[in-house]
């Protein structure tokens, strides 16, 4: 089953996914994608297979990869002043200290609400010995997903040599760490407090509350930064009750480096205000209609048996919708009211909505259309008739003769 769900994932690389030509407002970000969870498929992308930096968001692995790896999640291991020398004077920290211990559970969510450098390094040493074992058990994933344009040469996204991703591969691993549900609940979560009593807050929780942005649809997030990868942001949106994975890298520093938040909040506003419910087929219409034998009708409607919808920015051309419909040709009356008699597939770019089909009404037997299209089964009935008269013709000579 795992390899099978690894493999599903790689086609988000390999199949190209169709995409909405929509154009958004002026962005900051040099690279950005839209994803849609209900249909798997991105409905925007803008360079998303340039090979880039991708600072923090090199958590999501790192944080996945810990959670398949760890044994018993409320274990306590030690933060050691060897560890602290390995982590960067400009990194971003949980604020962990030396001799701190606390749980394999603190240092996930510590990892990915911080984005504490200090929780990926204490990480990478309980569970592989070294920062170094735990990147070939980072690259080992890597690989497995297919990730062909991705290798990580640390556990926290600082900008060295041979450190890098695409943004569609970035959606990738991270779509395979949403499945998992310790993750999913940790990248969602907006604060959490340590065993040893250290609060930490989600970055976007901090931007909402410094920069009073309304963040309230954004049901999860990563944000990351360095010199080389510019501010950089992911983010599980509600937008008019269907979820999306927004995704942007390169936005430039500001002063108070939020051109990444100013972007996720432009595309937040856009889509509310674009990304609607849009009807292919409402419910009632007729489709086609099959032809009725035997019976006192000629013809049955089918129709579509409720609104049949999709989300799009753009207005919906005809053109790009269809259906196909796989069932009987023909009905009678020997088809029943709630018998099943096919499945109507609706088509719209990637998207297919399967409808069955069922009888909504009794089709009644009419003798006359039923010999007028089958003539042969009136022999039966002449020859019962006429051996009737022949019999009744026969009586009644004979009791003419016994009467004499």
């Amino acid at each position: 089953m795992k390899i099978l769900k690894n493999l599903l994932l790689i086609l988000i690389i390999i199949i190209p996914i169709n995409t909405y030509a929509f154009t958004l407002p002026e962005l900051y970000s040099k690279n950005v994608l839209i994803y849609e969870f209900d249909n798997n498929r991105l409905i925007y992308e803008n360079n998303i297979d340039e090979v880039i930096n991708i600072a923090s968001l090199t958590k999501v692995m790192t944080t996945i990869v810990a959670i398949e790896n760890i044994k018993d999640l409320d274990e306590y291991v030690t933060y050691t002043e060897e560890m602290k020398k390995e982590i960067p004077y400009d990194a971003s920290v949980a604020g962990l200290k030396v001799g701190d211990t606390v749980t394999y559970r603190d240092l996930l969510y510590a990892s990915m609400l911080p984005s504490g450098a200090d929780a990926t390094t204490l990480l990478a040493y309980a569970i592989a010995g070294s920062s170094e074992n735990f990147v070939k058990l980072m690259n080992e994933k890597a690989q497995s997903l297919g990730l062909t344009n991705t290798h990580f040469a640390n556990v926290t996204g600082y900008d060295i040599p041979n450190h890098y991703s695409t943004p569609r591969e970035v959606l990738t691993y991270l779509l395979y760490a949403l499945k998992n549900p310790l993750f999913k609940e940790i990248y969602e979560t907006r604060n959490y407090t340590l065993t040893n009593g250290l609060l930490v807050i989600s970055t976007i929780s901090k931007y909402q509350d410094r920069f009073s942005y309304d963040f309230s649809n954004v049901l999860g997030s990563k944000t990351g930064y360095t010199d080389n990868a510019g501010l950089c942001i992911s983010a599980l949106v509600d937008i008019n009750g269907q979820e999306l994975l927004v995704l942007t890298f390169g936005a430039p520093v500001d002063e108070k480096r939020i051109n990444h938040a100013k972007d996720l909040m432009t595309i937040m506003d856009y889509l509310k205000e674009n990304y609607q419910e849009k009807i292919l087929y409402k419910k009632g219409d007729i489709l086609f209609t099959l032809p009725v034998k035997e019976s006192n009708i000629n013809t049955y409607n089918i129709k579509a048996s409720k609104d049949i919808t999709t989300f799009s920015v753009d207005e919906i051309n005809k053109d790009d919708y269809s259906y196909t419909y796989d069932g009987l040709n023909s009905l009678s009356f020997r088809n029943k009211k709630g018998d099943e008699i096919g499945t109507i597939t609706y088509n719209y770019l990637d998207e297919q909505i399967i409808q069955k089909v069922y009888l909504e009404e009794d089709i009644n037997l009419s003798f006359i259309n039923l010999f007028k299209n089958k003539p042969s089964l009136l022999i039966p009935y002449i020859i019962v008739l006429i051996l009737i008269i022949f019999i009744l013709l026969y009586n009644l000579i004979r009791r003419k003769k016994l009467r004499r």
